[in-house]
């Protein structure tokens, strides 16, 4: 790792808000519409999910009702790092150790189908995204993770993804560091401006019929003898065929058997000034995005206007933008020296939905569909698995993932989760212990 002296502080004028709403185009206003009495379908939730959902059942004729409790996308959908890639937290073969070769191929290609479909809807439909799928590099932070990466490349090309081992002493052809043992370059996927692809999403899905109403929190779900469901909110009551929750990481108590399976955690981004042409070839000479191995992970890209956008999780404990900044400004410049003297001028920050088996989950609980839980990788499955749950309603068959049981947090747990410090502790020491290793293996 490279020797740094004392970091230069960081500076304190940055904006306490998304870099992605500062360059995103203005979304309609979408409150105060009048809701109807009853609809084919209810989706509640206007992030990636739920509007992918509402613009496929709308596409299929349903008349369908989007309810979101704050702005359209004020989650994860227009806060999250930008990057799109395929695979899940566990790679291909673990996932064949877990679920049996059959069922791992078809779990795999559930998340290259994803990833392919963002791309598709993007250059189809002409959407200033901002797509540039260069790939993305896995970093190394232990050296076991570095001799891990051989089986990963084998077994992401008996999938058909290919990838490439980078030893150290390569690393520099791929990015501007030395701080980590080594890569694995893959060639799928890659980075996207997420709010504007949310923007051009929520646009495709009101185009095609749906009804999307923002400052409209549902409060319960209830089932009738007939099978119909009502659906309360704040301002009157909805009769429904079917409903989807697609709150993801903000699951309240309006789903509250689904809120005992998502463990919500802070993820954290920082945003440079725009650095210099030559700076930002030397930090990314590929154009990929980057991410590592460690539990508290990093992930970062350079932005299409050359900024360094660097995020990750740095605390399971509540906090601020401010302290969440200064954590995640000392760790991009051990990663990145060469960033020292420059601004940071936006901070910000989200949650995350993980799941105990750190997989995303769809199916039905009490008859409602749910598709949500996407542990890291919500950009590409959120908008799949909201549009393959809208034709799972319709009749077609479910996908891969309902195969999967959605495990419950075996803590009690009512959407507090209280136990993070002490999984946070886990996972720091986890962490500690490989950078051990690697201090151990220089």
């Amino acid at each position: 790792m490279h020797a740094m002296a004392k970091p230069p502080p960081l500076n304190d004028d940055y904006e306490r808000r998304p870099y992605w709403w500062a360059t995103m185009p203005a979304l309609p206003d979408r409150s105060g519409r009048d809701l109807p009495e009853s609809a084919d379908a209810v989706v509640i939730g206007g992030g990636y999910t739920g509007t992918a959902a509402a613009r496929q059942l709308a596409k299929g004729g349903a008349h369908t009702v989007l309810l979101e409790a704050n702005t359209l996308g004020w989650g994860a959908s227009t806060r999250n790092g930008g990057i799109a890639h395929p695979g899940f937290k566990w790679g291909p073969e673990t996932l064949t150790k877990k679920h049996g070769r059959e069922l791992a191929h078809a779990l795999y290609a559930e998340s290259v189908e994803a990833t392919d479909l963002v791309a598709a809807i993007v250059r189809d439909e002409g959407i200033d995204a901002e797509l540039r799928f260069n790939g993305y590099l896995e970093l190394a932070w232990a050296r076991k993770h570095a001799e891990d990466f051989a089986g990963d490349m084998r077994a992401l090309a008996e999938v058909g993804t290919t990838a490439r081992v980078i030893p150290r002493d390569q690393l520099a052809a791929e990015i501007g560091t030395t701080a980590y043992h080594g890569g694995l370059a893959v060639d799928a996927g890659g980075v996207v401006h997420p709010a504007k692809w949310f923007v051009g999403l929520s646009a495709l899905a009101e185009r095609a019929g749906a009804q999307l109403h923002e400052g409209v929190r549902a409060t319960s779900i209830k089932r009738q003898a007939d099978g119909r469901f009502v659906v309360a909110t704040k301002r009157g009551t909805i009769l429904a065929r079917d409903v989807l929750v697609a709150t993801n990481g903000y699951t309240d108590g309006v789903a509250p058997t689904l809120r005992r399976r998502i463990i919500p955690i802070g993820s954290y981004i920082i945003a440079t000034e725009p650095l210099p042409e030559d700076l930002a070839r030397e930090l990314s000479p590929t154009g990929r995005a980057y991410f590592d191995t460690r539990n508290f992970l990093s992930y970062w890209h350079v932005s299409k206007d050359r900024r360094m956008l660097f995020g990750g999780r740095v605390s399971f404990l509540p906090t601020t933008v401010d302290r969440t900044a200064k954590l995640l400004h000392k760790r991009m410049l051990e990663v990145h020296p060469q960033l020292a003297g420059y601004r940071i001028e936006y901070s910000w920050g989200g949650k995350v939905a993980l799941t105990m088996d750190r997989m995303p989950h769809i199916g039905r609980a009490g008859g409602v569909m749910y598709a949500m839980g996407y542990s890291g990788t919500g950009l590409v499955m959120s908008n799949w698995l909201g549009t393959r749950a809208a034709q799972w309603m319709g009749g077609d068959d479910a996908p891969a993932l309902a195969k999967l049981r959605f495990p419950i947090v075996p803590a009690p747990y009512e959407g507090r989760p209280w136990f993070l410090p002490f999984a946070g502790e886990f996972f720091r020491f986890r962490d500690r212990m490989a950078a051990r290793q690697k201090v151990g293996s220089e």
